[in-house]
Order: C-alpha cells, then sequence, then structure tokens
C-alpha cells in the first residue's frame, strides 16, 4: 500500500499547518462550528483545538511513514489504530470545547 504513503504524508502536513495556525497564530475561524458569540476563552480554545489537531497531523504523518515501510506493507494494524486513535481525539475536540462556551449558551442547548 505504498501508494497511500504520499497521500498521508500530504494529509498530516496539510492538518499541521491548520494545527499551528490555529494554536500558534490563533485563526480561530478555522474551527468548525465556532462562533464569537459564545466563546469566552478564544485564547484557551485556539489553543486545545489547534493542539489536538497536532495529534491528529502527527499520528497521519505516521500512519504515511508506516505505509513506506516494507515491513508493514501486508499488514494493517496501524490502520486500526489510527482510526480508533482519531474518534477518541474527535470526541475529545468535541466534549473539550465546551468548556470555552458561556454557561448560558450551553444552557439554552441542552
Amino acid at each position: 500500500m505504498t501508494e497511500d504513503a504520499p497521500s498521508a504524508i500530504g494529509a498530516g502536513i496539510f492538518v499541521g499547518v491548520l494545527g499551528v495556525l490555529i494554536k500558534y497564530v490563533g485563526v480561530v475561524g478555522l474551527i468548525a462550528g465556532y462562533d464569537p458569540e459564545k466563546v469566552t476563552d478564544e485564547e484557551g480554545l485556539a489553543d486545545f483545538i489547534g493542539t489536538n489537531a497536532l495529534y491528529v497531523a502527527v499520528l497521519t504523518v505516521c500512519v504515511g511513514v508506516l505505509e513506506l515501510q516494507p515491513s508493514t506493507v501486508d499488514s494493517e494494524w496501524y490502520w486500526i489504530v489510527f482510526v480508533l486513535a482519531i474518534v477518541v481525539i474527535a470526541v475529545r475536540m468535541i466534549r473539550g470545547a465546551r468548556r470555552y462556551e458561556s454557561t448560558s449558551e450551553r444552557n439554552n442547548t441542552n
């Protein structure tokens, strides 16, 4: 499956650039569902989401590198680990982002 390696590495670099823009530059407009009227701590949200995006980027690049290794060509275990890790990080991001919303907005959505 070495043909998947460049795609995975490229996707990881792209997500990494987005993570850097969010975390270090503060471009919170890149965050899906971002509403400036609901967010109480924009810096905290940018740090949290940006860091998790960088985790996703590292995992994606690692999968691409594993795809290049001849010893892993017939093995798919790392794809299963990758998918599970991405699901866990996504749930963490969704639930954790709620900390940065105003409590009145959270009560209105429940």
